[in-house]
């Protein structure tokens, strides 16, 4: 994957700055991600979900709202109208230089405003809100007492999170009467609700407030144990790819760029030193190798690969023999593992030969008798024979690209 640095102005002539992550090779979609209020697009959420929204096939826009980050302007000129607009203007910009986004993601205020904004973006077919607010009004409850002296003197400093921002009445304004019930009831775009139940700053029922007030195509995905801000890697990198399985059915299909014969694979080389981009009929995924290597340690290694081959047609062969022989097999599991030994029984008795150890783990009620058969099985896969049969390796060069 890659990143570039972007920047592009807002309806006020604003400079706005962020960062478009790129899939390696062809983006299947185009993203736009909004952030949480008083963040930036650096932050964990921000920059976890798009990167590995990109191992995914999807280039991800992520950037900063007015005042915040990178960006220019003052954030007491910001408001949530603002941000709507800003979202706005970051689709146009995709879609000038790069592509239309079709999936708009937004954390936290981020997602109530790519609620607000989907109606004006046609583009857009698929909306995910993270840990949203139903109501934009709530991020007021982060002024507490102060929303007083905002009413009063039409400003005041505000601090969050150890950071101290001027509000003023614009902002409160702004965030107050937001009809969004009606924006959702009228979407009419997929929407994806994903929010923990342990939020402790944007409670889950505001998930369900979301939920109702939508219709269908929608679905709720619960964060489990994740916090607000998704500080957890682990959370950041779950929510991408649920994401990603979710908006599948969204998309274009990967015909394009997929490959029609059965049992053949495309793999293109990427930006990365040795991420490679893998094609195989309608999947899509990645290769590399650990970051000791000098990788990004982005995908499973070729060898991984070849072992994973290996293992997956020995699994399905074992548990599609147990069934027929009516065999009370109940799970099988697989660990391999490719080194290089001593070749004592090499014609020279010198060199070295290639051994792939595999490890065939069986559980259910199975005799002896049962066991020894399995492990037999093993080795009939059809993988397993591939590789010990006498097999040719042809390389041809492919033909030239045609000029357009």
């Amino acid at each position: 994957m890659r990143s570039e640095k972007i920047s592009f102005k807002n309806a006020e002539g604003v400079d706005l700055a962020g960062a478009l992550d790129l899939p390696p090779g062809k983006p299947r979609a185009f993203a736009l991600f909004a952030h949480c209020f008083s963040c930036s697009s650096q932050s964990h959420a921000a920059k976890r979900i798009a990167q590995a929204l990109t191992l995914h096939g999807i280039a991800t826009l992520r950037f900063d709202f007015t005042g915040l980050g990178a960006s220019g302007g003052a954030f007491a000129d910001s408001h949530f109208a603002a941000n709507v607009e800003d979202l706005k203007h970051a689709a146009t910009y995709l879609a000038e230089k790069y592509q239309a986004p079709t999936i708009f993601v937004g954390h936290s205020l981020g997602g109530a405003a790519v609620i607000a904004a989907a109606a004006d973006v046609p583009s857009v077919k698929a909306v995910v809100t993270i840990g949203a607010p139903f109501d934009p009004a709530h991020v007021l409850h982060h002024f507490g007492s102060q929303i007083d002296e905002i009413e009063r003197a039409g400003e005041a400093e505000i601090t969050i999170a150890g950071r101290t921002f001027t509000v003023r009445k614009d902002f409160l304004d702004a965030a107050r009467g937001q009809d969004q019930g009606r924006r959702l009831a009228e979407l009419k775009r997929a929407l994806l609700v994903m929010h923990s139940p342990i939020d402790g700053i944007v409670g889950v029922e505001n998930a369900r407030e979301i939920f109702d007030a939508a219709k269908h195509p929608k679905s709720f995905m619960s964060l489990d144990d994740a916090d607000h801000l998704l500080t957890n890697k682990r959370d950041g990198e779950q929510v991408a790819a649920m994401i990603a399985s979710w908006v599948e059915r969204y998309l274009e299909p990967l015909s394009e760029t997929a490959i029609d014969l059965e049992g053949t694979v495309q793999v293109r080389s990427t930006d990365g030193k040795f991420l490679q981009d893998v094609v195989a009929g309608e999947h899509r995924f990645v290769a590399d190798e650990p970051l000791r290597l000098g990788g990004w340690d982005a995908g499973p290694t070729p060898y991984d690969l070849l072992l994973a081959a290996l293992g997956t047609c020995t699994a399905m062969t074992i548990k599609l023999f147990a069934a027929r022989e009516k065999i009370p097999l109940e799970n099988v599991s697989i660990g391999l593992r490719h080194d290089r030994v001593h070749g004592q029984d090499c014609q020279a008795g010198q060199g070295k030969i290639e051994r792939i150890t595999r490890h065939v783990d069986l559980t259910g009620p199975l005799s002896d008798e049962h066991r020894a058969l399995l492990l037999k099985v093993a080795d009939r896969c059809p993988v397993h024979r591939t590789l010990e049969s006498d097999l040719r390796i042809e390389t041809v060069a492919a033909a030239p690209a045609a000029a357009a």
